[in-house]
């Protein structure tokens, strides 16, 4: 299965557990910083995305989505 992270950029709080839970690795906080002035998650790699949903069941804000493909 493969997928693609989708982060709700301006609601993300910089908690970071979505980079510790992903088990590929593709998740980082970005060195930009959204409307509140927090760095944000962000996916370097979304071809390497197994669509495991992870990072979305660790965050406690829910501000990211999994888009599977098939």
């Amino acid at each position: 299965m493969r997928g693609k992270p989708v982060i709700i950029s301006e609601n993300c709080k910089g908690c970071e557990l979505c980079i510790y839970s992903c088990p590929k690795d593709i998740l980082v906080m970005s060195e930009d910083t959204n409307k509140r002035g927090v760095n944000f998650a962000s996916c370097i790699d979304e071809s390497k995305c197994i669509a495991c949903k992870m990072c979305a069941i660790t965050c406690p804000d829910n501000v990211i989505d999994i888009i599977k493909f098939k």
